[in-house]
């Protein structure tokens, strides 16, 4: 097996009165990143990790904040580490348009 790259995007929804704490709170938490932030309640973050397990304990120690009401996964993607070294070419071209 491979070592892999998984990616996920998590909606946190919070109790307004604890947005700022929470976000922050979440913040902290290793490999995740908070977005953005909306004043009704709902926090978008990302996350990384080695494996599906650790992403799974991300959105575990979300859920645990005081103050969130749930925190969903809305995206899931994996890569082989590998492949995060391959260079990109920036042009794009599909066949018949120019």
């Amino acid at each position: 097996m491979s070592d892999e790259l998984h990616l996920a995007g998590v909606l946190v929804h919070v109790r307004p009165d604890k947005l700022p704490r929470v976000a922050s709170s979440i913040a902290d938490i290793p490999n995740a990143k908070v977005h953005a932030v909306h004043p009704e309640g709902k926090i978008v973050v990302t996350l990384e990790g080695a494996s599906v397990l650790a992403i799974l304990d991300g959105i575990e120690r979300m859920r645990s904040v005081p103050g969130v009401v749930t925190a969903s996964l809305v995206y899931q993607h994996c890569e082989p580490l590998e492949t995060m070294n391959e260079e990109v070419s920036d042009e794009t071209h599909t066949p018949g348009i120019h």
